[in-house]
C-alpha cells in the first residue's frame, strides 16, 4: 500500500455488512448468472467474519467455485478454517524471495513480512489447497533478477506461479521509472534455462499458462499491458463498499448497489442494473482500457478492494 493518508481513506468507508453482500449475491448477482466468486482485496483476511463468509457463500448450490486472493500475513492461522469453511483455491502475493527485497515493494514500516507470508504459503500447501497460486508483480531493477528463481518454485511442487505485469493503476508516481516488463520477455529467460511448453492446465481467468518440462506445477502470464486480453475477460469487480465496475482498468460504468439496496429498491431493479452492466462490459474493454492509468483516476489499486 503507497505510503501516506491511504489510511484515512479506509476509515472513511462505510462497507456493506456481510449479510448485506450475502443478500446482494442470492438475490442480484447469482439470479443473473454468477457462479464463480473470489474474494480480494485490499486484504480479504482483515474483513471481520471473513471465513463464516466463505461458508455461506461455498453453500450457495449455485456457486461453482469459491477462491481468494490474499497477501498471507495473517494466512498461517487461517489456512485450516478456511478450507474447512469450504475455500479450495487461493492466490498468495509473493513478489521477491529475498526478504529485504520484500519489504522494499511493500512498503513494510519497519516490520518484516516475509517469513509471515512464507509460513501462511506453506500451511496452505500443507492444509491442501490447489490449486495454490503465486502471484509475482515484476518491476525492472527491483525484483527481475529472480525471475527464475521464482519459476524454480514450480518444479518440485504442486505451486502455480503467475507472473503479472505490473499495473499502475491510479499510481502514476509508484516505480515510475520503472515500468513493467513484457511476459514474452520472461518466458524467453525460463524457455532459454530449461526450456517451456503450453501447458494442458487452464486457469480460470487470463492467464496464459505453460510449464517447465518435468515440473509439477505451472507457469502462468497475465500480460494485461503487452497483450491485450480483453476479449477474455470475465470478471466484474463489487468493492468492498458496494461498487460494481466491469472493468478493472477503469471507472467507467461503475454503479453505486449499496445505496439503493439500503433505500430498499427493489431486487428486480438492481438485477437489470447488473445486466446492463454486464451488456456494456465488451465495449467498455476495448474503449476505456487506457483510462486507468491517468490521473482522473479517483481509487489507487488498494482502495479498490472488492
Amino acid at each position: 500500500m503507497p505510503e501516506g493518508a491511504e489510511m484515512d481513506y479506509i476509515l472513511q468507508q462505510n462497507l456493506l455488512t456481510n449479510d448485506e453482500l450475502l443478500t446482494l449475491l442470492r438475490e442480484v448477482f447469482i439470479p443473473v448468472g454468477f457462479t464463480r466468486f473470489r474474494l480480494t482485496g485490499g486484504e480479504p483476511l482483515l474483513r471481520p467474519g471473513v471465513v463464516n463468509l466463505v461458508e455461506e457463500i461455498s453453500a450457495f448450490p449455485e456457486t461453482q467455485d469459491l477462491a481468494m486472493t490474499t497477501n498471507a500475513f495473517l494466512l498461517a492461522n487461517m489456512a485450516q478454517p478456511l478450507y474447512d469453511a469450504g475455500l479450495r483455491r487461493i492466490n498468495i502475493s509473493l513478489d521477491s524471495l529475498d526478504p529485504d527485497t520484500f519489504n522494499q515493494i511493500i512498503g513494510n514500516r519497519g516490520r518484516d513480512r516475509w517469513q509471515q507470508v512464507w509460513d501462511g504459503i506453506q500451511a496452505a500447501y500443507r492444509v491442501g489447497f490447489d490449486p495454490l497460486k503465486l502471484n509475482v508483480v515484476v518491476i525492472p531493477g527491483v525484483n527481475d533478477q529472480e525471475v527464475l528463481d521464482l519459476a524454480a518454485l514450480t518444479i518440485d511442487r504442486h505451486w502455480h506461479v503467475r507472473f503479472i505485469e505490473f499495473m499502475p493503476i491510479g499510481n502514476g508516481q509508484l516505480f515510475d521509472d520503472c515500468g513493467w516488463i513484457a511476459s514474452v520477455d520472461l518466458r524467453q529467460q525460463i524457455r532459454d534455462r530449461w526450456g517451456l511448453t503450453e501447458s494442458h492446465v487452464r486457469g480460470n481467468g487470463p492467464a496464459d499458462v505453460f510449464q517447465i518440462p518435468g515440473a509439477k506445477g505451472t507457469l502462468g502470464f497475465i500480460s494485461q499491458m503487452s497483450e491485450c486480453f480483453c476479449d477474455r475477460c470475465n470478471r466484474m469487480r463489487f468493492s468492498a463498499d458496494g461498487w460494481l465496475r466491469p472493468c478493472l482498468l477503469n471507472e467507467t460504468g461503475q454503479i453505486d448497489l449499496k445505496t439503493p439496496l439500503r433505500q430498499g429498491v427493489s431486487f428486480e431493479e438492481l438485477r437489470e442494473r447488473v445486466e446492463y452492466r454486464l451488456r456494456i462490459k465488451p465495449d467498455i474493454n476495448f474503449k476505456q482500457r487506457e483510462a486507468g492509468t491517468t490521473d482522473g483516476y479517483s481509487r489507487t489499486m488498494s482502495q479498490i478492494g472488492g
